[in-house]
């Protein structure tokens, strides 16, 4: 996808998806004129840009992800995720960053879109699940920090998090569109829009967003590599005889190219295939109140290459043209239940999901075409769960879980010592929370232990040799033990909004990637990990609002005595706002602490600690103004004073750009960089 062939069939992709709305809004708005059948009719906007969000209940966070933000809104969902006090992401150039909550990555983030899981397929983790997901065309972004939940499948020992987009609810015939346009520095250009048409019978929704950017400018006005191209186009036919049925059916595509300062590959194909159907039954009885079951197919064709966003240099190990196709195709099912009774509420259910990983390539131009696919890896997992919560008195709750899993994986590599092996596991999961509403003060505190055991993923067996010398990992990583305790406090009132969370966690079997030049081998070690986050909003004024947030992780390799790698330094974030009326101006000053506790050629399958990190403070401006309750208009400018600085989760910069090859360098943030965004609603 080189040239400009590509950018104008994705141009005019975004463009028949722009045309196919606007003719769809008029002839809904034209059977039911001033929408009065819709349940609900589309939201006020707000004149404020988001630049930090508060949890919403103990250890959860939920937001709308169409709300624009600073730094300039999200062009996948890693980038969004940064947005919350805990993440960060790894970064190795322009978009498809991979997020990292507490210093914990990779499959200990249980990362769901409409309760599916989408895997990506690249070795590496090039294309991350989040490089998948446009955040602004879901309506609700659910983060639950630690082990903490049960219900949403295996894994996520870190923490869980659900894009989701909600039922459309219409009375009589009517329909909403909502729609946003992006322009910034550097080409930045996003198109988005999201419709839907139905009655009090049936819907139809359709979102697509096309995004794209040119390679951007740090701050010292050097070029870094990172322009990107992508789509995605979602519908959804949802049937609702009355109000407590619903059926969705829904199915999508998308596809984009993306390069990187920090690989030694671009991603010259992103393609997604994505089906689902969804069934809920509300109100059944006294006792058993609601019944949910979906199934989803999600399908990742991803093609790497070296020659269609940049050149070939003619030397060294990628001096030729190469090409690597590789391809994921994951299904899965869930049924759960919810009973209710006086003072307990019971969800249970079963939950099951198989993958298959397949590859090709060679040498030279479009090597990988015409040749057959190999297979070399496939898992299942298999899991029942229970989660319960008991309202012991209106000040008190005790939420408990339990979840058992089997999992397994067969190694299908023609060249591995392991060829046609299946390993499995038996793996028992589970949490107590418990939560108390204080008598005195407009606050809740819980304490909560939580307990997860998590399978290697596909890239902890197949992308990493092992140090006992044999060609893999597949026999000898044992699956991760998460135990760890969370705790914290919410404040609010009419004028204050404060927290605080902390967690102490003990990792037995740890997967760790130790680096030696260009390979990688994984072993277990055992770890502590401790940080926590705080943060405060408070109304100075009937104008004047301002808000703070401090996240810090830390983590030891026990086993070893050092310094557990790739965690993210102490970050804050500090914001002021005055709001009157229908406008807003608002301040963010990011401040980042020197990171010097590494672990060097340590890390996970993506990056490793090559070098200590610097502290930095970047300070952005912001703007909003409200033209009607359904047109906004919002502006930014981040890195106001053109800062040259490098996250320290970071990739080397590669060589085929210029960076040095024996001397790893960062590769740096944007300088200044202007946005402006509208959004219509109606």
């Amino acid at each position: 996808m080189s040239g400009c062939t590509p950018v104008f069939a994705l141009s005019l992709r975004g463009t028949i998806a722009a045309v196919c709305g606007s003719l769809l809004a008029p002839v809904a708005l034209a059977a039911d004129p001033g929408h009065e059948g819709h349940a609900h009719d589309a939201p006020e906007l707000s004149p404020t840009v988001i630049t930090a969000v508060a949890p919403s209940s103990p250890l959860t966070v939920v937001t709308n992800p169409k709300d624009p933000r600073q730094p300039v809104p999200a062009s996948d969902g890693a980038d969004y995720l940064k947005t919350i006090p805990g993440f960060s992401a790894i970064r190795a150039g322009g978009t498809n960053g991979d997020p990292v909550l507490r210093g914990m990555f990779g499959s200990r983030l249980n990362i769901l879109t409409n309760g599916g899981l989408m895997l990506g397929a690249c070795p590496n983790r090039m294309d991350a699940p989040t490089s998948y997901i446009s955040p602004e065309t879901y309506d609700r972004l659910t983060v639950i920090k630690g082990p903490q939940s049960v219900i949403w499948g295996p894994g996520g020992s870190a923490g869980t998090i659900l894009f989701e987009r909600e039922p459309e609810k219409f009375g009589t015939l009517g329909s909403r569109v909502n729609a946003s346009l992006l322009a910034g520095s550097n080409g930045r250009f996003d198109k988005v829009l999201d419709t839907a048409a139905g009655n009090d019978q049936a819907y139809a929704r359709f979102v697509g967003n096309q995004s794209r950017s040119d390679d951007y400018h740090d701050g010292d006005d050097n070029t870094v590599p990172s322009r990107w191209d992508k789509w995605n186009g979602d519908v959804a036919l949802g049937w609702t005889p009355d109000q407590d049925t619903l059926l969705e059916l829904t199915a999508g595509k998308g596809d984009g190219e993306a390069r990187y300062a920090g690989r030694g590959m671009d991603g010259s194909q992103f393609k997604r295939e994505s089906l689902g159907l969804r069934f809920e039954k509300s109100n059944l009885g006294e006792v058993l109140d609601k019944v949910e079951a979906q199934v989803y197919y999600n399908y990742a064709d991803h093609v790497m290459d070296n020659y269609s966003l940049r050149t070939p240099s003619g030397s060294g190990m990628m001096g030729m043209p190469m090409v690597s196709n590789v391809d994921r195709r994951t299904m899965g099912a869930r049924i759960k239940a919810t009973w209710r009774w006086a003072d307990v509420q019971l969800i249970g259910g079963i939950d099951a999901q198989a993958n298959e990983h397949r590859k090709r390539g060679g040498m030279g131009v479009d090597a990988h075409k015409g040749k057959a696919w190999t297979k070399d890896a496939d898992f299942h997992n298999y899991g029942a769960f229970g989660e319960l919560t008991w309202y012991v008195s209106g000040e008190d709750r005790l939420i408990s879980g339990a979840r058992l899993d089997r999992a397994s994986a067969r190694d299908f590599r023609a060249t591995s010592a392991t060829n046609g092996d299946t390993r499995a596991d038996t793996l028992p999961s589970g949490f107590v929370r418990y939560e108390h509403d204080l008598a005195a003060l407009p606050a809740t505190t819980y304490i909560g232990l939580g307990h997860a055991q998590r399978f290697p993923d596909y890239w902890e067996l197949f992308s990493a040799g092992d140090p006992t010398g044999s060609v893999n990992a597949f026999d000898s990583i044992k699956p991760e033990k998460t135990t760890q305790l969370d705790f914290g406090v919410q404040y609010r009132d009419e004028r204050m909004e404060a927290w605080a969370s902390g967690y102490v966690g003990q990792i037995r079997d740890y997967i760790l990637f130790d680096y030696q030049g260009m390979s990688s081998r994984a072993r277990n070690i055992d770890a502590r990990i401790m940080g926590g986050e705080l943060g405060a909003a408070y109304q100075l004024t009937e104008n004047w609002k301002a808000d703070a947030t401090l996240a810090y992780a830390w983590g030891k390799n026990s086993s070893d005595g050092t310094a557990l790698p790739q965690m993210p330094p102490l970050e804050s974030r500090l914001g002021l706002t005055y709001s009157r009326d229908v406008w807003s101006v608002g301040a963010l000053w990011r401040l980042v602490a020197a990171q010097n506790r590494i672990a060097e050629n340590q890390g996970n399958v993506v990056g490793k600690d090559y070098d200590k990190s610097a502290g930095f403070g970047v300070f952005s401006l912001n703007g909003a103004y409200k033209v009607s309750n359904h047109l906004k208009l919002s502006a930014g400018v981040d890195n106001l004073f053109d800062k040259t600085y490098a996250e320290h989760l970071n990739l080397a910069g590669n060589a085929g750009f210029g960076y040095p090859a024996t001397d790893p360098q960062p590769v740096n943030e944007p300088g200044r960089t202007f946005w402006t965004k509208v959004d219509f609603s109606f």
